[in-house]
């Protein structure tokens, strides 16, 4: 399975392929789906990734920080795959209680065939990149007024999206183990996403605590 994504932002081409789609939805009943709030007045949907607030016009794709001051890093500002990712879940995501329980990558149902990849992408990135940063790790997580769980080292719990959550856990590498991580999912991301979506759900979080830490 592979995403379009965006991976040059010279070309767009599937940036703009997604915001044809969009143009196209009917947004009552998406947000009726999603739960992500829409200003029928305003034509703007309302929608937070990762600690920030948005408001995305349309039908014609724009998006601003719902806090016009606010000048600190915003994926869904800065990085198309944060734009693509919104989109998808506007286009065909559902939104679904969250039962309090966490699933990790290979838990969902196409999650073993792709963790290979998920796995070098994003835990491995998280754990060299942070495992014996821990104190990086906890400034941007407190940026984000993240909740500290316990678990591992140090850990913590997030929301991504609108009442969709995400654990990262860390343990700290020794002369004889290298540092490791862990990636949990709030259950519901069931509804809201694919497997390729995941790995960029964990592409964005952890290019968002780079920014802030």
């Amino acid at each position: 399975m592979s995403i379009d994504y965006e991976k040059d932002n010279k070309t767009r081409i599937p940036f703009e392929h997604y915001k044809e789609e969009y143009a196209k939805l009917d947004p009552l009943e998406a947000s009726k789906r999603t739960q992500i709030p829409y200003d029928e007045q305003r034509k703007v949907f309302l929608m937070r990734m990762m600690g920030k607030e948005y408001e995305i016009a349309f039908p014609e794709f724009a998006v601003k920080k719902a806090e016009e001051t606010d000048k600190e890093y915003g994926a869904l500002t800065e990085e198309y795959a944060a734009k693509i990712l919104a989109i998808r879940y506007l286009l065909r995501g559902a939104a679904a209680n969250h039962t309090g329980n966490f699933k990790t990558y290979r838990d969902f149902p196409w999650g073993e065939t792709y963790f290979r990849q998920f796995y070098g992408r994003c835990i491995l990135r998280l754990a060299f990149g942070y495992g014996n940063k821990q104190d990086l790790f906890i400034k941007a997580m407190e940026k984000l007024n993240a909740q500290k769980i316990e678990s591992g080292d140090v850990a913590y719990e997030f929301e991504f999206m609108n009442n969709l959550y995400v654990r990262f856990i860390l343990w700290a590498g020794d002369e004889e183990f290298p540092p490791s991580a862990q990636i949990l999912f709030s259950d519901n991301m069931t509804f809201a996403f694919e497997a390729e979506d995941l790995a960029v759900v964990g592409d964005i979080s952890i290019g968002t605590i780079k920014k802030l830490s």
